[in-house]
């Protein structure tokens, strides 16, 4: 298999493709965080200027107490729908360059392979021991790579796992609080 100049046209055009998919898909994720953000931003202002005009008319400590304790369950229930988009965000890009990363490593792979055969058919006597080298080096980035993606995978498993069990934490904190607040208004009322 000989490796020809439009090996290595092809070679770069699938370079440039693959730096133009990574650049897309980073600009694609940035741009839904940068709505996520924009979009909870806009919301946590409009509900403290609510609750800020709920506040205005309070009468007595029983009303300050029940009118909280409606505003903050929403608040938390907010966060949490804001962290879960967030996360989601992340693991989909970063599922996404992972991808990316792999089929441009495959591509990689079978055109150094290519010329690797190539070199070791014209290369000089004595040169084995360099070509050995490289293609041990290669062989070193690949298994770097796959350990590098597999470690990443556990991280975003582990992590997905964390923030389910962190979310199921919040909520039952925030029940409890709500519960808490509502049971202390009740009390004050009697």
């Amino acid at each position: 298999m000989s490796l020809s100049q439009q090996d290595l046209i092809d070679a770069n055009k699938a370079a440039i493709d693959a730096l133009v998919s990574i650049s897309t898909t980073v600009f694609e994720g940035s741009e839904r965080l940068l709505t996520l953000n924009l979009s909870t931003a806009r919301s946590f202002v409009e509900d403290s200027l609510s609750h800020g005009k709920s506040l205005s008319g309070v009468r007595d400590l029983n009303e300050l107490l029940s009118i909280n304790a409606a505003h903050s369950q929403p608040f938390v229930d907010k966060a949490l729908t804001y962290s879960h988009r967030l996360y989601e965000i992340s693991a989909q890009t970063q599922e996404q360059l992972a991808k990316l990363g792999e089929a441009y490593q495959s591509r990689f792979n079978k055109l150094s392979s290519t010329l690797l055969d190539n070199v070791s058919k014209s290369a000089p006597s004595g040169s084995d021991v360099a070509v050995a080298a490289f293609k041990s080096a290669i062989s070193a980035a690949n298994s770097a790579f796959d350990n590098a993606s597999r470690a990443a995978k556990h991280v975003a498993s582990i992590t997905e796992a964390s923030v389910a069990a962190a979310t199921n934490a919040t909520v039952r904190a925030a029940n409890a609080t709500s519960s808490a607040a509502n049971a202390a208004v009740k009390k004050k009322a009697a």
